[in-house]
């Protein structure tokens, strides 16, 4: 599954999670997240970084399929 799958799945249920204006205040675009199995679920994570680019933390959230929500980590 991609981030791409993800984000159209959850466009009900977290609907603002993946929008330009989120990703971009985070520092963030699709391409900077993984999607790695867990097993049922997909673990997804993305660096945050500042205005000058430095890492400032991290987005985790797991990926439910049979639900199509995020759940916290």
């Amino acid at each position: 599954m991609t981030i791409y799958e993800i984000k159209r799945r959850v466009e009900e249920t977290a609907p603002y999670f993946f929008n330009t204006k989120s990703l971009k205040f985070f520092g963030q675009t699709l391409r900077s997240f993984s999607v790695h199995k867990a097993g049922e679920r997909f673990y997804i994570s993305a660096p945050v970084k500042d205005s000058n680019g430095r890492m400032v933390g991290c987005t985790e959230r797991f990926f439910n399929p049979a639900t199509n929500e995020l759940e916290h980590s």
